[in-house]
């Protein structure tokens, strides 16, 4: 009994650190994995088109209500009846806003059931002064059937682009100036899970139809001068970085970028992360159902400890201007797949943090 309550104190002591936990939606229904909010406080998330429910592709939550975004129109491409590719959403991923107050979507496109290498992958770029579409880059040419896109980040200065590839392991540079794109360190062993590696929930490996559940390259994040990318991939522990000059140099061979990666060690298995403005990486440990930090110093420390019915699935992450972590939870391991088919209760959500200096 005392030790029970030693560990009690403990977990309440590192959960003071954070000032506040507040939960800003949820959906029981359909499940979301992305979270935005813009310098004025609008709130947005997205449904990606899984095996479960599906409506909307982007919202933006206002009193709790979800409204398509930027309009119903880029929500209506239907699976059966198709439609233009490059003029709606087909399934999207990640929803991420940039300091200029531009929304960027990222869409893997269809994954089931159209041949050829167009699926509709695309990156959707919305000015939020306006909530009109200002540009689409077609990705398909660039990222091909086996892939699929997955989050973003932008380098608003640069104007650069830096998406995951966790489908068959990449990162997709987008000069969103020009339009140019490539993809880097396709199929390398610094985006591909390692298979030595065993994803478990509960001590017990997760299996999805039998086989190990593996995703690759998924998590991204920008240092805060811009000069580094960090990025991992989601069922291992290890971190890289590589210098966003080389990925920024397109006329660099793949070699000569794969060259310049560092592996940083290995830390925790993580959906989304994100840095503070002071370097310190805040990202997910999806396994033991924790919040971490890894310091400028690459030390880890925990942010809130293990909490079962809290941090259901990290996902996406985004810190404002005015102090608070938000943290979409998007509950991935209680998928039908992993449950040998039986559907799990929903309950997806987003929550803000507080962080004390």
């Amino acid at each position: 009994m005392q030790k029970l309550l030693i560990v009690l104190l403990s977990c309440l002591s590192l959960i003071s650190k954070a000032q506040q936990i507040e939960t800003v939606f949820e959906d029981s229904v359909f499940q979301l994995t992305g979270v935005a909010v813009s310098s004025e406080g609008r709130l947005f998330t997205n449904y990606p088109r899984w095996d479960g429910p599906y409506k909307y592709a982007v919202v933006e939550i206002k009193n709790g209500k979800k409204i398509p975004f930027p309009n119903k129109s880029w929500n209506e491409w239907n699976v059966k009846k198709g439609g233009d590719k490059q003029k709606h959403f087909v399934a999207v991923q990640a929803v991420v806003i940039d300091k200029d107050d531009n929304m960027w979507v990222v869409d893997p496109g269809y994954r089931d059931n159209l041949k050829g290498e167009d699926k509709g992958q695309k990156l959707v770029k919305i000015n939020l002064h306006t909530d009109r579409v200002e540009r689409v880059y077609p990705l398909s040419n660039i990222a091909g059937a086996k892939s699929y896109l997955n989050d973003i980040r932008v380098d608003t200065q640069k104007q650069m682009g830096y998406i995951t590839n966790s489908g068959d392991g990449g990162i997709v540079v987008v000069n969103l100036k020009t339009g140019a794109a490539r993809q880097v360190l396709n199929g390398r062993d610094v985006v591909l899970s390692d298979t030595t590696y065993h994803f478990s929930r509960h001590g017990k490996a997760l299996y999805s139809q039998g086989k190990p559940y593996r995703a690759n390259s998924d998590g991204i994040a920008l240092s805060p001068d811009g000069s580094m990318l960090y990025f991992k991939a989601l069922t291992d522990d290890r971190l890289f970085r590589v210098p966003t000059a080389a990925l920024d140099d397109f006329s660099l061979t793949d070699d000569d970028i794969y060259a310049k990666v560092e592996n940083l060690g290995r830390f925790t298995t993580t959906d989304g992360m994100e840095f503070d403005n002071r370097g310190s990486l805040y990202l997910g440990d999806l396994e033991n159902r924790r919040l971490m930090k890894i310091t400028p110093d690459l030390n880890m420390e925990t942010v809130i400890p293990a909490n079962e019915a809290l941090l259901t699935w990290p996902d996406s992450y985004q810190f404002t201007k005015d102090g608070w972590l938000y943290v979409s939870f998007s509950k991935i391991d209680d998928e039908p797949r992993f449950h040998d088919g039986r559907k799990q209760p929903g309950n997806y959500k987003i929550i803000r943090i507080k962080l004390d200096d």
